[in-house]
């Protein structure tokens, strides 16, 4: 006999395929404008919105009042766009002229020599076309990733990933299966001992970090993940944003190494590099604040 949970998320998974089915039957910008435009009616009506307002007052102060709320209703167009694109990913990454790739001959010139790479992003703009960027360019990507709490839209929204991710997915935390968080981590760097690419989202607050670092004038946890796996496999890290340019989904990728001298201290290492990373993630998201998003809880004021 299903349960009440059960049928909660069979109900969720048949909404997003009636909706993905829906969507694909329409050009990809009206597609995606009409996800965006119903967010922007229900978010701010949402409890999220309320974090999305305090999150930006502790990050920005000296704004207006209404300069908060402006930044809040653009970021909810820009979620919804975020939701209506990741149903119709596939669509969207086969189209070329969809795509600029800033840094794009570095991270060429990198897969052509041997040895390992750590890539890092921010839930920015479109974060999954960051990832896309490693294909193009020669390399074969692998994802840390943590499954949705609904077994069955997790199960389809993750074969949409596949195609994207040819070095694998690994996934982490406590849904159904997940690997834990230690063989996630296990297998994260045997793939890059064998030279392969690894990528992650790394913006969440983290409360097990044993450290904090500097974030919009607050001591914020972040995780160093990034940060061990690439003292450990001798990892080049590149660190990465995706800005969406306009409203027809397309979208500049930017990519640069991130550059941190090692001083031989393992907590030092470890410290200094999730600084830096975290002070690239402050100054495009000052650059952009509308395409960050302010309503997930986040390594500012929870």
């Amino acid at each position: 006999m299903p349960t009440l949970r059960d049928l909660q998320h069979r109900a969720e998974y048949w909404f997003i395929r009636s909706s993905a089915f829906l969507l694909s039957l329409l050009p990809i910008d009206l597609a995606v404008g009409i996800v965006a435009r119903l967010v922007a009616v229900v978010g701010p009506w949402t409890s999220l919105h309320a974090r999305a307002l305090r999150n930006l007052g502790v990050a920005f102060p000296d704004w207006p009042e209404a300069e908060h709320r402006r930044v809040a209703a653009a970021m909810w167009r820009h979620t919804g766009r975020t939701i209506g694109e990741t149903l119709l990913l596939q669509r969207i990454v086969a189209d070329a002229s969809r795509l600029e790739i800033d840094g794009r001959p570095a991270l060429e010139q990198s897969f052509r020599e041997h040895g390992a790479h750590v890539g890092i992003t921010l839930h920015m703009g479109n974060w999954e076309i960051a990832g896309v960027v490693c294909a193009i360019c020669g390399g074969r990507l692998a994802g840390i990733y943590r499954p949705l709490r609904n077994p069955y839209l997790d199960g389809y929204l993750r074969k949409t990933r596949d195609p994207l991710y040819p070095g694998g997915l690994l996934f982490k935390g406590a849904a159904r299966e997940s690997r834990p968080n230690k063989a996630a981590a296990v297998a994260a760097m045997s793939l890059l001992r064998r030279g392969g690419y690894l990528a992650a989202v790394c913006d969440q607050v983290d409360e097990t970090s044993g450290f904090t670092v500097p974030f919009f004038g607050q001591q914020s946890t972040f995780t160093p993940a990034p940060a061990v796996f690439a003292r450990h496999a001798d990892a080049r890290i590149w660190i990465a944003r995706c800005l969406r340019r306009d409203d027809r989904s397309r979208f500049r990728i930017e990519i640069k190494e991130l550059l941190v001298e090692r001083v031989g201290d393992r907590r030092t290492d470890l410290r200094n590099v999730t600084a830096a990373m975290a002070a690239q993630f402050e100054l495009w998201i000052r650059d952009t604040p509308e395409q960050w998003m302010w309503w997930q809880r986040r390594s500012i004021s929870g």
